[in-house]
């Protein structure tokens, strides 16, 4: 959990984001040919942008000069390259963040224009989404440390419904909260996904180490989820896979109908997250039918996490510490082991060694 302690490592920042690490960008549709917008990564202001090609890529978003948003300029092709201009003085700069021209120079001799920069972020782009590297040496050029996410949602696959909403909370709470089993009947108690007359009931789950993370493996749901009956029927299996910094997704399986949901969490500033959750599904043609309730569903299954972050924060202005027990907070503390271990295998300059072990959880919910 964030505990206020401000501590810069290689593989962390200052605020307690991981850093050699991908997070969630945006949507491919929010990003047409030809355009640009800015967005905030782990206290940073980041262009994201789509040449007339197609081509995806992101960049620090000041011109160095007089420290204007990239974003707020244009595309123009400067001798046969996509540059996206500063509006101030007209700046130009590539895909690959090196400055093409300065047009106020009167020779290209007055400047070595070639040693001015920005921030280039890598960029992957699958799914009908993007993902940017966020490097811990700003200036390194070596290649990702982690490999680019690909979640094996299935090739061709592109979202269904995409919701998202911004938590008052540090990324370490914000996960925490969304991973957390017991909450589920006080929280989510609506009728279609967990009435609260089906009471409690224990749970025993086998948990596995995955990469970079832990999974749920494939069980069968419980008996009370209501929602995976009435959309996929009764022989439904379903896996839950979580991994750092910040991806969590589930797969719900029946017969040959698949529903993948990936949630994501990028940091924005110390006390704001974004989280995203992209639905996916195939062979399930009722569930399209379905939208116009899918989606308001989802946003409240979503606020309703946001709102008990808000409660959570009238605590947090008195007391930072909370009182973990086994086995519900079992997974905050992987969590947390799992970013130690990242950090320190960053500043030792070795792989990621993953310290998880397998383990069966125990909980009444």
């Amino acid at each position: 959990m964030a505990d206020g302690t401000l501590t810069k490592s290689a593989g962390v920042t200052a605020e307690g984001w991981l850093t050699d690490s991908w997070y969630f960008a945006c949507a491919s549709k929010t990003l047409s040919p030809g355009t640009q917008f800015r967005r905030i990564i782990l206290g940073q202001p980041v262009l994201l942008a789509r040449t007339e090609k197609g081509e995806a890529f992101a960049l620090r978003d000041i011109c160095p000069h007089r420290l204007v948003p990239l974003s707020s300029g244009r595309q123009v092709e400067t001798n046969g390259q996509p540059t996206i201009e500063c509006p101030y003085h007209g700046w130009r700069f590539g895909t690959d963040g090196g400055c093409k021209l300065m047009p106020s120079l009167p020779s290209t001799e007055d400047f070595a224009t070639d040693k001015v920069r920005v921030r280039r972020y890598p960029v992957h782009e699958i799914n009908g989404m993007i993902f940017v590297y966020v490097a811990d040496n700003p200036r390194s050029g070596d290649a990702p440390a982690a490999p680019a996410p690909t979640f094996e949602i299935g090739e061709g696959l592109n979202p269904k419904f995409i919701v998202h909403q911004t938590f008052n909370a540090h990324m370490d709470d914000a996960v925490v909260g969304l991973m957390d089993p017991a909450h589920v009947p006080f929280v989510h108690n609506q009728w279609w996904w967990r009435p609260p007359s089906t009471g409690l009931r224990l749970k025993e789950k086998p948990f596995e180490p995955a990469e970079r993370g832990w999974a749920l493996a494939r069980h069968k749901p419980s008996g009370n989820s209501l929602a995976y009956k009435m959309l996929m029927g009764s022989e439904v299996t379903t896996e839950i896979v979580f991994q750092i910094p910040g991806f969590r997704w589930e797969i719900v399986e029946a017969q040959k109908r698949r529903i993948f949901t990936l949630t994501c969490l990028t940091p924005i500033t110390l006390k704001k997250t974004r989280i995203t959750q992209i639905t996916f599904w195939s062979n399930a043609p009722f569930l399209d039918v379905a939208l116009p309730v899918l989606i308001p569903a989802a946003q409240k299954f979503l606020g309703q996490d946001g709102h008990m972050v808000n409660l959570q924060n009238k605590g947090l202005a008195y007391q930072q510490n909370m009182l973990w027990i086994d086995d519900i907070d079992v997974q905050a503390k992987w969590y947390r082991i799992l970013k130690k271990e990242w950090a320190t295998a960053r500043s030792e300059g070795r792989p990621f060694s993953n310290p998880i072990e397998p383990r069966t959880l125990r909980w009444r919910s």
